[in-house]
């Protein structure tokens, strides 16, 4: 029999990024304003791109340590324990990856024996159950409700966890929903993590982003550091997402089980990359605080926005995203999203794409000018008032 397909059927299960296709809609139609960009729509500072380039100028552009630069990685310690109260040895507790979805990865990879299950927080990013998955796992979803703000609570975990459980994929600040866990929150859902010995796989890309309360991360909840594998990156609140660079903190069994399987398949993050986070940390905080008052505004503005032209939305406490309630244009996301984008020109997401509790939802970044977000909101106020 003659083999007609050598792809593995791992990855043609896999599922398409939903978030992608409404790009690749987007990105050919003229005069679209677009609110499902996940990223900063500011440039990266000029100091930290001038740190790149002077890194080229010098010639350094050779390997690094598989682990990254060990001056990045000591200004990496130093950075989140001055910021978030968590210390990490740079020799052997931090590893600079390819952005932040590479470092969850290799944590996925490093930690799971097959068949194992994976508890995965609901609306998420799209790539946590796709990546348990690729790493022979089984991803078992918590789905979160609107009338808690997609909170996670210490309930909900309990309930879902089983004899088979060995981690879980939490993100606070939450993408796409914004919600972020008070330290009050956390110290009870950390209670059940150490009851039933848990890894907890902590997506921390949005720390800097956190908008009315301080961000208080996992780790520094007593007894979690040993079993938290705390993931960061420069690509949101440094505004860096082209550069790809992320960074992750762990126990030293754990970064040595990552560290050889980013050796095999990465080497090291970029060179250059590299040099250009080392200002940043160094001389970029200014820049970032900046960015931060300009997201805080921008958030007002447009859940304020929402609620008045009858799209409920709670004010996301951090990251860059609202995540409106579209129920009673009688829509469901994915038509809303599709008609809003012909009949209006602009583009969000689909809220169904990051899991079953993310349908009635729409998820709309405001990374974008205010300019941009007044004319959104009022070609999104013109088609709500067609479906009332």
């Amino acid at each position: 029999m003659i083999q007609t397909s050598f792809v593995s059927k791992t990855i043609a299960d896999l599922k398409p990024s939903g978030i992608r296709r409404f790009f690749d809609l987007a990105v050919n139609m003229e005069g679209v304003v677009s609110l499902g960009v996940g990223e900063p729509d500011f440039v990266t500072s000029w100091n930290v791109r001038e740190a790149a380039i002077l890194s080229l100028e010098e010639g350094r552009t050779s390997y690094t340590a598989n682990a990254g630069l060990i001056e990045l990685r000591q200004e990496i310690a130093s950075y989140m324990k001055k910021r978030f109260a968590v210390s990490y040895q740079p020799d052997s507790q931090i590893i600079v990856t390819v952005g932040g979805s590479q470092a969850i990865d290799i944590a996925l990879r490093a930690i799971l024996n097959p068949g194992e299950e994976v508890l995965v927080v609901e609306p998420c990013f799209v790539a946590y159950s796709p990546l348990v998955t690729l790493a022979g796992g089984v991803a078992k979803t918590i789905q979160t409700v609107r009338e808690n703000e997609f909170k996670l609570t210490a309930a909900e975990l309990e309930e879902a966890i089983t004899p088979n459980t060995k981690a879980i994929i939490m993100c606070s600040p939450n993408n796409p929903t914004g919600t972020q866990l008070r330290k009050e929150e956390l110290i009870e859902i950390a209670k059940v993590i150490q009851k039933h010995n848990l890894v907890v796989i902590s997506d921390e890309i949005y720390a800097e982003l956190a908008y009315d309360d301080d961000f208080t991360s996992v780790a520094a909840i007593d007894g979690m550091m040993d079993r938290t594998i705390l993931i960061n990156g420069f690509s949101k609140g440094f505004a860096m997402t082209g550069w790809r660079l992320g960074f992750v903190c762990a126990p030293k069994d754990i970064t040595e089980a990552m560290l050889k399987i980013h050796q095999y398949t990465m080497m090291c993050a970029s060179t250059v990359a590299q040099y250009a986070a080392l200002e940043a940390l160094r001389n970029g905080m200014n820049d970032v605080e900046e960015m931060r008052k300009s997201y805080r505004q921008r958030r007002n503005y447009i859940v304020k926005s929402f609620n008045e032209i009858g799209l409920d939305c709670h004010i996301p406490g951090g990251a860059f995203y609202a995540f409106p309630s579209i129920e009673r244009t009688g829509l469901s996301s994915q038509e809303f999203a599709e008609k809003l984008l012909f009949e209006e020109k602009v583009a969000v997401v689909p809220g169904n794409v990051f899991g079953e509790s993310g349908e009635g939802h729409i998820r709309c970044s405001y990374a974008s000018s205010l300019e941009q977000l007044q004319e959104a909101i009022k070609r999104m106020s013109r088609f709500v008032e067609k479906y009332k």
